[in-house]
């Protein structure tokens, strides 16, 4: 039996048993932060975007309406959508943008997925604005494997520029230097109170002593990795990108672009005002960084005498590595029997990827504002993925000769000291291409992601579309093959869609091929914007069983829809 529900902000839902409808548009609105206003690109004139809540192998059905002014595509962040590659996003991968006035239905399949992940424009920089929560529920009749938190909300870090964000693409890709730096960071959309004309606009969560609550912490930053924390109290991982890990209590966590972090939030500290508060971790030297705090208060209920001003919480100097890959290094998958791993093993495939800053020439008679007058790039084994006039997927699909090449090595073709201080010149030059790393179904692939200290050694997060991954290991410097594997972690690593490549070090991920269509390995950040073309390394499956062979590319009851300004307050209800 169906029923009809019509919500607020234009967002109409249709859910049964097992299936429901979305409808959203993106739309210009404007907001005011930091004492100005602008007009921004939303999905339903909010910012953040509203939240999908849905069960654990429920299927979502969304219409999406383009009445913003530039082409838009919407990718659903950790979603592994089992055999259908085509809903998953990342334009000219898996398909050509919606234009202006256009509208593109997507089926969103979810499967193994349980926790908190999230969605987000995947053309240009739109994700800066066009981004939301996705609360993925256990199954009807079973339960969280902790106790049931009193209540729960997203806690959605962000960015703002006072400069319109396409201004923002514009100039660096025209100029060829790096992105002009964010004026503020966000959490929920606020800027918070450290920063002019915030103050009130705060965002507050109300909590009552002696319960628990489960923050759902999301980074939407575009390219900086985080340190978060809250003052006096300490916060409890049990989830990441959507799968469950060993409780692990800390006083602050790093997280990636891209990432999100279950985390229980014991309300047990005399009753006061708090600051949850974000800043960045940048390790790359001689890159500006933002380097202000973003602020939220936790406010506990009740009748006391409130600090003033709230009380700041401890956070790990900006270029402190350690403090950002031991939090990271200590994830562990739950691995119980109620929720097992399955480590692959057997590996059939083995991978060896580069992570680089690179530069190009600039362009006869330009001025150009990269390292010495040249242009920012980025690479996956030195090639720069060039985005094609249509998508990878369709031009496998169909067949169409001349859009790709199948040339991805499956090794760097360049062999040296990656992590070494000096490095030529000559090496930081990478080739451009758009090339895919074809992958048999059911491949057991074992992928080492290297970086490297050319232009500027720096942490690489990575994320994998289609597939999560098993983290079996990582390290400083160069990968050794012969004594770094004896150091992996098979018995219980932890489950991702998304990993920080250490800053001049490695990454081991293992994972199956079992769901063919595409695998965009996507780099998130680095001194460049790598979502303009750059830095992607492309791979894909063949589909067993069928006529052709569809490309991947590598470098019920469902509700969307509570605006996060009204949830710290909805909790204390």
């Amino acid at each position: 039996m169906l029923s009809f529900l019509l919500l607020d902000f234009n967002i109409f839902i249709i859910s049964g048993e097992h299936e429901a409808a979305a409808y959203v548009e993106v739309e210009e609105t404007p907001y005011t932060r930091l004492c100005s206003t602008k007009k921004i690109l939303t999905v339903n004139g909010q910012f953040p975007g509203p939240t999908l809540y849905v069960s654990k192998g429920e299927t979502v059905v969304v219409d999406v309406y383009n009445k913003g002014n530039y082409n838009i595509t919407i990718h659903w962040h950790g979603v592994n959508m089992p055999r259908n590659p085509w809903a998953d996003g990342p334009e000219y991968v898996t398909q050509c943008p919606i234009q202006p006035g256009g509208k593109f239905r997507q089926k969103i399949i979810f499967s193994v997925e349980e926790g908190s992940l999230w969605w987000h424009a995947h053309s240009d920089w739109s994700r800066a604005t066009v981004h939301g929560a996705i609360i993925i529920y256990p199954k009807k009749g079973t339960g969280y494997p902790f106790p049931k938190p009193h209540a729960e909300l997203p806690i959605i870090l962000g960015e703002w520029w006072k400069k319109d964000i396409m201004e923002v693409l514009v100039e660096f890709v025209q100029n060829g230097g790096d992105p002009q730096i964010s004026d503020a960071f966000t959490i929920n959309g606020q800027p918070g109170d450290l920063y002019p004309c915030s103050k009130s606009e705060t965002f507050k969560l109300l909590v009552d002593y002696g319960k628990t609550y489960l923050l759902r912490i999301i980074n939407v930053d575009m390219q900086d990795i985080l340190f978060f924390s809250i003052a006096k109290h300490q916060i409890t991982i049990v989830g990441t990108d959507a799968s469950y890990t060993k409780p692990l209590a800390r006083d602050y966590i790093a997280i990636s672009p891209g990432q999100t972090i279950d985390a229980l939030l014991e309300i047990n500290q005399p009753p006061d005002h708090y600051y949850m508060a974000a800043r960045v971790y940048s390790s790359a030297e001689g890159a500006e960084y933002n380097n202000t705090t973003t602020t939220a208060i936790v406010q506990y209920n009740g009748n006391y005498t409130r600090s003033s001003p709230p009380l700041l919480p401890f956070l790990p100097d900006y270029n402190d590595t350690n403090a950002s890959v031991n939090f990271t290094g200590s994830l562990r998958s739950l691995a119980d029997k109620d929720y097992p791993v399955d480590v692959p093993t057997n590996i059939t495939t083995q991978l060896v990827f580069t992570v680089s800053v690179n530069t190009l020439p600039c362009s006869l008679n330009k001025t150009c504002e990269g390292p010495n007058g040249t242009r920012l790039s980025s690479s996956l084994n030195n090639i720069s993925f060039v985005n094609p006039k249509i998508d990878v997927l369709e031009a496998y699909y169909y067949q169409i000769n001349g859009v790709f090449g199948t040339r991805f090595p499956s090794f760097p073709p360049f062999v040296f000291n990656f992590t070494a201080d000096y490095l030529s010149l000559l090496l930081e030059i990478p080739n451009l291409g758009t090339e895919v790393k074809v992958l048999e179904y059911g491949s057991v692939v074992e992928l080492v992601l290297q970086g490297t200290n050319l232009v500027a050694g720096t942490d690489h997060p990575i994320h994998l579309h289609g597939h999560s991954f098993y983290v079996v290991g990582w390290g400083f410097g160069n990968f050794d093959k012969d004594k770094d594997p004896l150091g992996y972690n098979l018995v219980d690593p932890p489950l991702l869609n998304t990993i920080a490549v250490p800053k001049n070090g490695w990454t081991t991920i293992r994972f199956k091929t079992e769901n063919p269509g595409t695998s965009l390995v996507d780099a998130l950040s680095s001194r460049t914007s790598l979502n303009v073309g750059n830095g992607h390394g492309v791979h894909s499956e063949k589909w067993p069983n069928s006529k052709g062979t569809i490309t991947t590319a590598t470098s019920g009851h469902a509700s969307m829809l509570k605006p996060l300004s009204m949830l710290g307050e909805l909790l204390s209800n």
